[in-house]
Order: structure tokens, then sequence, then C-alpha cells
């Protein structure tokens, strides 16, 4: 359904809606980099009357090329995970260089303009993101008053109060309870929400963790919490663009 376009310099993956818009979403994929998952995702949201543009932000760095569908899945086997971690801490070094997220950010400001520009987002344009592209989700949210709306999935953010409370437009956060990391530190994001001001809600499944969403990949994958974030989340772009 959608197509490899490039905008602002960055390769896109530009899904045109079907029938009249409803607005614009900018889609950030996962750690994996723009994948046939990440591209699915993208053309069932343009299905659902959206248009969206998932950017490539992976793509000045070689990290796509190691990131194979075995890798991702051996991550999420408790017999391969600690043998497969080595490797992807190797992999992942470019995003982990401190110009790496400020150039980032930029280029996701960049693409922002673009869609909310364009008359098929009739400047009403949402984010949405999945791990990595959670995180880059609430940087945006941060970033841009103009959004609005911000959908993270499993997506850690690390902003103090003060940054929070640039944030104009609300969050809906979805985790898996499994996911100790981003559940440990969830108050505390919550806490700083509030004092933010930000209108925050934390969607928490019970029996799953990272990735839940993510179909391709068995070992992360639940079905009931998949189908019913994706309720969410269409609901909650409806009362919002």
């Amino acid at each position: 359904m959608g197509k490899i376009n490039k905008i602002a310099g960055v390769p896109v993956w530009e899904v045109l809606p079907e029938g009249e818009s409803k607005g614009g979403l900018i889609v950030i994929h996962e750690v994996w980099g723009l994948n046939d998952h990440i591209k699915d995702v993208a053309d069932r949201f343009g299905k659902e009357g959206y248009y969206v543009i998932a950017p490539d932000l992976l793509s000045e760095t070689d990290i796509e090329k190691h990131m194979t569908p075995n890798l991702a899945k051996d991550l999420f086997n408790p017999e391969r995970r600690n043998a497969v971690q080595p490797i992807l801490r190797k992999i992942m070094a470019p995003i982990q260089e401190p110009d790496f997220a400020p150039k980032t950010t930029k280029k996701l400001r960049e693409l922002f303009e673009y869609i909310y520009n364009n008359a098929e987002s009739s400047q009403k344009v949402a984010v949405i993101g999945y791990c990595f592209g959670g995180s880059y989700s609430f940087n945006l949210a941060a970033e841009e008053p103009r959004l609005r709306a911000a959908v993270p999935y499993y997506g850690h953010a690390d902003q103090s109060v003060k940054e929070l409370s640039l944030i104009e437009c609300p969050v809906l956060a979805f985790y898996g309870e499994k996911d100790e990391r981003l559940i440990e530190g969830l108050p505390d994001l919550e806490e700083r929400m509030h004092e933010a001001n930000v209108d925050f809600t934390a969607q928490v499944y019970g029996n799953c963790g990272h990735a839940f969403f993510n179909d391709t990949n068995p070992y992360a994958y639940n079905e009931k919490a998949a189908k019913d974030a994706w309720k969410r989340t269409l609901e909650f772009l409806e009362a919002n663009l």
C-alpha cells in the first residue's frame, strides 16, 4: 500500500489514506529499523484513513543490515538472550553516540513540519512509536507544541519535569507488565508527568513484556494486548485528531 519516498533527506515509508483523510501520523520504528513489520503497521493506519510517514531514522548507520529477524527473536528467547546481548550492544553503538539523539530529534522536527503542512494532514498530526520509536515519540512531543497526540509504545522518557512541561498534547503510553525496567520507572514518570501538568495515561497489560505489539516476533507478541492497544490507539486518535 505504501511506498518508499525521501522527505527532508530521510527515507520514509509513505502511505496515502484510504478515503477522506483523518489527519497525519508519524510512525517511528523499533530499534530494528524500518522493516516489513513497521511498514505493515503504517499501511494499517493508512487503511484507517490516515496519511502516514514512517521514517527510517537509522538510515545513516549500518545497524539495519545487521538486524536480522533471527537476532530479534533470539533477544526475546530466554535460552538465547544472554548469548546475543553482547552482539546487540556492539551493533547498537552508533545510536549511543552523543550526537545521535539531537540529530534524530532534528530530523523528526523537519518531518513534522513537512507532514503538518501537507494537505492530507490538515495540520492535524500525531506521533506513534514503538520501543526506540516510543522514546523518540516522547522526545518529539516535548519539542513540538503543535503535535495533537503522542502514542509511545514501551518507550523510555528521561526528560525532567521542566522539559516534560513543554508537552502540549495528550499522551497515551502502552507497557507490558513484564517489561521490568520500564515498569519500575513508570511511577516516577507518572509523577513527573503530573508535576508537568501533562495529560498522561499509561496502559499496562498483564502477562506480556516489551514489544508485545510486534506480531512478527513469536516470543514477544501478545495477541490480546496488541488488539486492545490497537483499538485504544484508534479511539485516542479519533478523539484528538
